[in-house]
């Protein structure tokens, strides 16, 4: 099968490239899924997983990608829940070769069933993004109707998500980018934009919630503005500074079944609104995934036409 493999971590994505490998074979509770579609997510080769095994043992060349969406070709022992030539996307294991390929082999429990009407590119733009939206939001950050919260990078691919499941929760939301983002940052849903580069942060009224995908300075500012029994959550590891009187959690987003089937629901009925990018046939992926300007959103690749 085609693959792309990244051997050297100094080299970063421009070290990746488009080669032969052995298909994968289903393991004990694993499926072999046939890959349509698949995301990826840059910082995934800062990740030690990315290079090596759980016992730090290495394990190059590896094959990078952790979204996908296609169809089961292949069921392990033991495996439950799901059928030969079923439709599905999810988030593979993190310490296994990844999705950037034209087969998988992932454990069934990271997988949940993709809807027949919802094309394979837009299942392979929702488990990180959707994920990590759904879970910081809810399951860490406990946000309820009529709160506030503001949201960081709220024209990329988490923070699109943070901002219109925000919104449908209920919540008032407060997005934050460059003044090139203005318009989508409102058109996502968000009540009011802060631009990073021009507004203050100290304008912006206390909020009980800041979910942070930026780090650095731009997140120890935003702990100044939670308010009394508020939350800082984030994904760019341990928070440099806490909220004096709340909670700072940062987290790393979870495979689950349960929740991408509420994730895919809304996009169905037209709730939420997925963040593509740039999508590109596999041939031509490795370019892709090397862009010369400004990422915008998710970039996925057709594995399959």
């Amino acid at each position: 099968m085609k693959a792309i493999v990244v051997t050297e971590q100094a080299a970063g994505t421009a070290g990746m490239k488009l080669v032969d490998r052995p298909e994968p074979q289903a393991a004990i509770n694993d499926v072999v899924v046939q890959v349509h579609a698949s995301g990826f997510v840059p910082t995934e080769l800062t990740w030690p997983s990315t290079w090596t095994d759980r016992l730090d043992r290495d394990r190059t060349p590896s094959i990078p990608g952790h979204e996908l969406a296609g169809v089961v070709t292949a069921l392990g022992y033991g495996t439950t829940g799901l059928v030969l030539g079923q439709r599905v996307f999810g988030l593979a294991d993190w310490y296994r070769d990844g999705t950037l390929a034209e087969y998988v082999a992932i454990e069934a429990r990271n997988l949940a069933p993709l809807p027949g009407d919802v094309d394979f590119t837009v299942g392979a733009s929702l488990p990180i993004s959707g994920l990590t939206a759904w879970q910081g939001l809810f399951q860490h950050g406990r946000l309820k109707s009529g709160q506030s919260i503001l949201a960081q990078g709220a024209a990329g691919a988490v923070g699109s998500m943070v901002t219109q499941l925000a919104r449908e929760a209920g919540a008032y939301v407060i997005g934050t980018g460059r003044a090139a983002d203005r318009q989508m940052v409102l058109d996502f849903g968000a009540n009011e934009f802060v631009d990073l580069d021009k507004d203050s942060l100290q304008d912006v009224g206390k909020v009980d919630l800041v979910f942070d995908v930026i780090g650095g300075d731009i997140q120890n500012r935003s702990v100044e503005r939670i308010r009394a029994g508020g939350t800082l959550v984030t994904i760019v590891g341990p928070a440099e500074a806490r909220p004096s009187d709340g909670l700072a959690v940062d987290f790393v987003v979870e495979s689950d079944r349960a929740q991408p089937s509420e994730i895919v629901q809304r996009v169905r009925d037209g709730r939420l609104r997925t963040n593509i990018g740039k999508v590109s046939t596999f041939d031509d992926a490795v370019a892709a995934l090397n862009p010369t300007g400004r990422r915008k959103g998710n970039t996925i690749i057709r594995v399959r036409p």
